[in-house]
């Protein structure tokens, strides 16, 4: 036959005595940092017969038993000698009973416990369930202010699983507000418990409230609560209770810090789809939304306006408010919108595309408008296409640009050909992209075996390093660069070339090009040798003649 409740509650009253009743510690992280926090304290009872009992099977006993209030203070002694020596930052928190909560004398009861370990009391956090506050509020946030009144925080605890009333929350001077397990289990799973948990980490922010999720047991829900902003963690993921003699263990071993990207986890699905995100993430995001240099909007299966930004009203030259319910064949020109409209259905059917579009000018002298549309199917939890997400972006004076380097290009080219010297282009980072013929007759390399970095080929090696080096120093600085050396010619000779190069670039000041030209200079080296010679002979003669005289 099982123990008796009396019996048990005559058991109660000899482990208090002797010392059985426990507290274990239960890690409380930083969601975003991975970084130990503090500590839940929970009770245990080591029964020398059954073995460790948990608080939810004696804690009801010991408050039928009057013992609720000896059973905390025996708790809390032991809990506050423990931790008084560990970091200041680490804090602790102690569910209150809401019998307890009836007690002018909580107070004072916990501020001597804390004095006799000299434990400071702004490291201690009353976590008090929503019940408590049921039979007498007024009472309640006496005591309560009075336990602000000697530094410890208060967090409501089991915040929607009872008798949830935003009075309640009101009321007291709370500090924290903790989402239940029951919700955090259940929300890979539950949209509704998902919806649930948005909405109370929501409240928590809108109210300045530091937000500590319960139960969290892997990555998945630790992405989700991660996301929607959540501050502190507890859970089997960051660690199971343990008890006082392991707790150096605890606190000296590295805790998770889960701080990788959504990609590829999977809750980055389940966390796109939470409706209605918390809000001041709402806000924040609206303000980007609208922000945005970038036009955007959302248009629903029906191809109707359902969001726009300002951006988008802006280049449409209609009002926001104009746009929302309204077709895209009602605002969009239709001679683009017969370009645009296959894509936005391909995006219904779960295909994302871009394309290009020109907006004629106003006048026949204005200039057109080029802008880079892409179309991407928005999706519900369910995996069903619901509309598609719209941005466009004015690459109008890229394209101008595009356009005048292409067509000056062209003009070189056609330069390149009538040119004794040996003009070349080079991208940025100098790679070759276009060579004068003349190369090919000089070296015998092919403008293909030129392209990208093959004209190192054939530079004589004594010379390579020397060049690369200036070349590299120009294209860090963006200066003009002149330089000799030599090349391997088509008949295996080495000869003398001149290389100048100079940057163009755009109204920004990026570089765009390099331009520049190459040139022989065998017979200057020639003459420039044969000049040292002379200056060297007659140096010799006239050394000669002195020593003569």
């Amino acid at each position: 036959m099982p123990t008796k409740r009396s019996e048990l509650k005559t058991e109660l009253r000899k482990a208090l005595k002797n010392s059985e009743i426990v507290p274990y510690f239960q890690p409380m992280v930083g969601i975003r940092s991975g970084k130990l926090v503090g500590f839940e304290v929970l009770a245990r009872w080591l029964h020398p017969q059954r073995g460790t009992i948990r608080p939810d099977e004696f804690i009801p006993l010991a408050e039928q038993a009057d013992l609720i209030g000896e059973l905390t203070d025996t708790i809390l002694l032991q809990a506050f000698a423990a931790t008084a020596a560990l970091d200041k930052s680490l804090t602790i928190s102690v569910n209150i009973s809401p019998i307890q909560l009836r007690d002018p004398s909580l107070p004072e009861e916990i501020r001597r416990a804390a004095a006799m370990a000299a434990f400071p009391l702004n490291r201690l956090t009353i976590e008090i369930t929503e019940s408590a506050l049921v039979d007498n509020l007024e009472l309640a946030a006496s005591i309560a202010t009075k336990l602000k009144n000697l530094g410890v925080k208060l967090a409501l605890d089991d915040f929607g699983t009872g008798y949830s009333s935003l009075r309640n929350l009101q009321a007291l001077p709370f500090d924290e507000l903790k989402v239940d397990r029951s919700f955090v289990s259940s929300m890979v799973q539950c949209r509704d418990s998902r919806k649930i948990v948005a909405a109370v980490i929501g409240l928590g922010q809108s109210l300045k409230l530091t937000t500590v999720a319960e139960g969290i047991e892997n990555e998945t829900q630790a992405d989700i609560l991660r996301w929607l902003g959540c501050d502190v963690g507890q859970g089997w993921i960051y660690g199971p209770p343990v008890s006082v003699h392991d707790l150096p263990k605890i606190v000296d071993a590295p805790m998770s810090t889960s701080t990788h990207t959504l990609h590829d986890s999977p809750a980055s699905d389940l966390i796109t789809c939470i409706k209605p995100l918390p809000s001041q993430r709402f806000a924040q995001l609206q303000a980007i939304y609208d922000g945005a240099p970038v036009a955007l909007a959302f248009v629903d299966a029906d191809l109707r306006y359902v969001s726009v930004n300002q951006r988008l009203a802006s280049m449409n030259d209609i009002a926001v408010e104009e746009h929302l319910g309204k077709k895209l064949s009602e605002i969009v020109p239709p001679i683009i919108y017969t370009r645009i409209e296959p894509h936005l259905l391909h995006a219904l059917k779960g295909e994302a595309s871009s394309l290009e579009i020109t907006r004629p000018g106003i006048s026949e002298d204005a200039k057109g408008e080029t802008f880079l549309v892409s179309h991407q199917p928005a999706r519900d939890e369910g995996g069903e296409v619901i509309g598609v997400s719209v941005a466009m972006v004015d690459i109008s004076e890229r394209k101008l640009m595009e356009d005048a380097l292409r067509e000056s290009e062209d003009h070189y080219r056609h330069m390149v050909k009538l040119n004794p010297q040996m003009p070349w282009i080079m991208d940025p980072n100098g790679k070759t992209i276009d060579i004068s013929p003349r190369w090919t007759e000089l070296t015998g390399m092919s403008s293909d075996d030129t392209s990208n970095y093959g004209w190192k080929e054939m530079v004589h090696p004594d010379d390579l390093e020397r060049l690369l080096t200036v070349l590299q120093a120009s294209f860090q600085s963006g200066d003009a660069f002149d330089f000799n050396y030599r090349v391997l010619t088509r008949d295996k000779s080495w000869r003398w070339v001149r290389t100048r190069g100079q940057a163009r670039r755009c109204a920004s000041g990026e570089i765009l090009r390099w331009y520049g030209s190459t040139e022989e200079i065998e017979e200057y080296m020639e003459l420039k040798q044969k000049l040292r010679e002379t200056e060297a002979a007659l140096a010799a003669l006239l050394e000669e003649k002195q020593q003569r005289l």
